[in-house]
């Protein structure tokens, strides 16, 4: 009896305690709100000048959610397009990508099928007017905005073409454009199916079993490359759908944790699998994350697939939709999400803004299905590690100042028709053209390092060293200094591989971009020499 008074004693205390941080935290919210709209009364009243209050509270709001983390924001109304973006893929629109080009802006890649496309729309068309409004000044989000619009409507465009005298006008009826997760599928060795995943939108695991379908079916592939390089997420739905075509029904292939009790909550597959032993490579990289982090964490620790490449973004949080008032929402993080060895594969702890450490993570060791290691903390580290990453030459530089790019807008205009994207390069002939081309535009450009050693220059003219390494700074800025003809002899590989891209693009759009890439992908290639060996 005593021990049960005790118990009932110390429930109650727990009980106050709890009630009393409550209220604590009541207060607090209180009297900041309270400070806020006081703040907001005097600046209306005393204030020198007029003032925005939308905007000046939609500033505070996002600096508020700021301090939190970057994936928490608020979507007013006026923005609830960007909302079914996120979730859909969809858009009222053109169909194109523009691209900043100093005081202009320009097409850089109209979609395939879409309206940009069909009343031929190019890349390099600078943008001059929208139904009679200047462009001039206007930024690519300005710009962007102006040709989003409900499906249907029509919108008159200005141009100005490269080598056309005048103006060129086109009527354009937009469209509801919707970015297919999947861009691109098909066979890259023998029995070996290869499927880009670009995100994870609402219709995701339609497209990618489409897909996948097609390749069983009408390739008859036995294995199967899945790419989630640069692949920044989604719904994680999606991705658990995904994965039940590959594991077996009642799999858990993540599990999330929030403050909210509601917010806890294990996903598992609820179908039978179609593809259980069809072996699988997942292809990595450090923008590969949230949902691309779930998929790929999932079969790695369940022995489903073998994951390559290097080592994942590392994001960990899950956001969820809240509507508020006045038909705003609010994306808000409302949980951490754990793979089914348990880990968690957030990278930045944003309640001090830091990365956690090499030797954190190595503590967090968890085991997959059949025992192996993994570890935990700072993203998915692969089975096998493969690093595509190339240094920056003058090729980064050329392609970065847009040369290539002016170079394909030339070349296409003397070419009506080049070979498929799988073969197609450019002549020796070409090549030379472009060389000449690049001399004609004075071409050159400053290094990093050169950056660095002028800023070891002034530092030491503060410090007064400057007279003791005068002649040191002398010659190594000469030996930094670009030789532009040398340069581009030694790293013709490289700048003839960036101006094949983006010939290939005006041609045979995005779906020709991915196919000319695979032609010389190193974890494909790694890829397809596992999935061989297994079969």
């Amino acid at each position: 009896m005593k021990k049960h008074f005790v118990g009932i004693l110390a429930l109650m205390f727990n009980l106050a305690v709890a009630a009393q941080n409550n209220n604590q935290r009541t207060f607090e919210i209180s009297k900041n709100l309270d400070i806020y709209s006081s703040i907001l009364h005097e600046i209306e009243q005393f204030y020198v000048d007029s003032i925005d209050y939308s905007s000046l509270v939609q500033e505070s709001i996002n600096q508020m959610l700021s301090g939190l983390d970057p994936y928490t924001v608020y979507i007013p109304e006026s923005k609830e397009e960007e909302l079914k973006m996120m979730t859909s893929g969809e858009y009222g629109g053109i169909g194109a990508i523009i691209m900043q080009r100093g005081n202009e802006v320009v097409i850089s890649e109209p979609y395939e099928g879409m309206p940009a496309q069909v009343v031929d729309l190019r890349c390099g068309d600078v943008l001059l007017e929208i139904d009679g409004k200047s462009l001039e000044g206007k930024n690519t989000s300005e710009v962007s905005n102006l040709l989003k619009g409900v499906p249907g409507t029509q919108l008159e465009l200005k141009i100005k073409r490269q080598g056309e005298k005048k103006s060129l006008k086109k009527t354009i009826v937009r469209k509801k454009i919707q970015l297919h997760p999947v861009p691109y599928f098909g066979v890259v060795n023998k029995n070996v199916g290869f499927i880009q995943l670009s995100e994870f939108t609402d219709k995701a695991t339609n497209e990618f079993r489409m897909a996948l379908d097609s390749l069983v079916k009408k390739d008859k592939i036995t294995s199967l490359i899945i790419d989630l390089r640069d692949n920044g997420g989604g719904l994680i739905n999606e991705a658990c759908k995904i994965a039940s075509l590959f594991v077996p029904k009642g799999t858990e292939i993540v599990s999330t944790k929030g403050k909210d009790e509601g917010q806890n909550f294990s996903y598992e597959t609820t179908s039978e699998p179609s593809y259980e032993t069809m072996p699988l490579v997942v292809l990595v990289n450090g923008f590969s994350a949230s949902a691309s982090e779930i998929l790929a964490g999932a079969f790695q620790d369940l022995d489903r697939a073998t994951i390559i490449g290097t080592k994942t973004f590392g994001k960990g949080l899950i956001q969820g939709i809240r509507q508020m008032p006045y038909k705003g929402f609010l994306k808000l993080t409302t949980a951490r999400y754990y793979t089914p060895s348990g880990r968690c594969v957030q990278a930045i702890n944003y309640n001090n803004h830091t990365l956690k450490s090499r030797a954190d993570n190595s503590k967090n060791v968890f085991f997959t299905k059949s025992g192996r290691m993994v570890l935990g903390g700072g993203g998915i580290t692969p089975d096998s590690i493969l690093n595509q990453e190339k240094k920056v030459n003058i090729a980064f530089h050329l392609y970065s100042q847009l040369l290539m790019f002016d170079f394909a807008t030339n070349y296409a205009k003397k070419h009506r028709q080049i070979a498929t994207a799988d073969i197609f390069s450019i002549s020796e002939e070409d090549y030379r053209e472009f060389v000449a081309f690049v001399k004609e535009k004075n071409f050159t450009y400053k290094l990093k390092t050169e950056e660095l050693i002028n800023a070891l220059k002034e530092s030491a003219k503060y410090e007064g060293y400057e007279s003791l390494i005068v002649d040191e700074i002398k010659s190594l800025s000469e030996k930094l200094k670009p030789n532009i003809e040398k340069e581009m002899e030694e790293c013709k590989a490289d700048i003839i591989d960036f101006i094949n891209f983006e010939i290939i693009k005006r041609y045979y759009f995005q779906k020709g971009t991915i196919q000319y890439n695979l032609r010389d992908d190193e974890l494909v290639k790694k890829a397809v020499d596992i999935l061989t060996k297994k079969s």
